[in-house]
């Protein structure tokens, strides 16, 4: 499948604003971020959170860089053969990152049915 930078990035925001409100009001500091594939080159990887999970925060000090979602244009694309698909994927990671923000593993994702 294809689709260009700015496009797939609509289609995260979209899919990010159709979460449950829930969700995502507990957010804090964390910027959602749109990269072609991830530093190896690798399309293994769909998305990643990079920061401290609200679990850990008491690590957490004042003035800290926000914490990141990265969601992979490239490595959707190549998993998903039309926009319903992609759609459906990149939901799936979204949720996925946003739980490892909460302290959730991949193992409860895993039982859950969100990894």
């Amino acid at each position: 499948m294809e689709m260009d930078a700015a496009t797939f990035e609509q289609l995260v925001i979209d899919e990010l604003d159709a979460l449950p409100e829930d969700m995502v009001e507990g957010l804090d500091n964390v910027v959602f971020v749109v990269e072609d594939r991830p530093e190896d080159g690798s399309l293994d990887l769909l998305g990643l959170y990079d920061g401290w999970a609200l679990t850990e925060r008491e690590r957490y000090g004042i003035g800290e860089l926000p914490d990141r979602i990265i969601v992979y244009r490239e490595a959707h694309l190549a998993a998903c053969e039309d926009e319903d698909e992609l759609r459906d994927e990149v939901h799936t990671t979204l949720v996925h990152e946003i739980a490892h923000f909460y302290g959730i593993d991949d193992e409860r994702l895993h039982e859950l049915g969100w990894a």
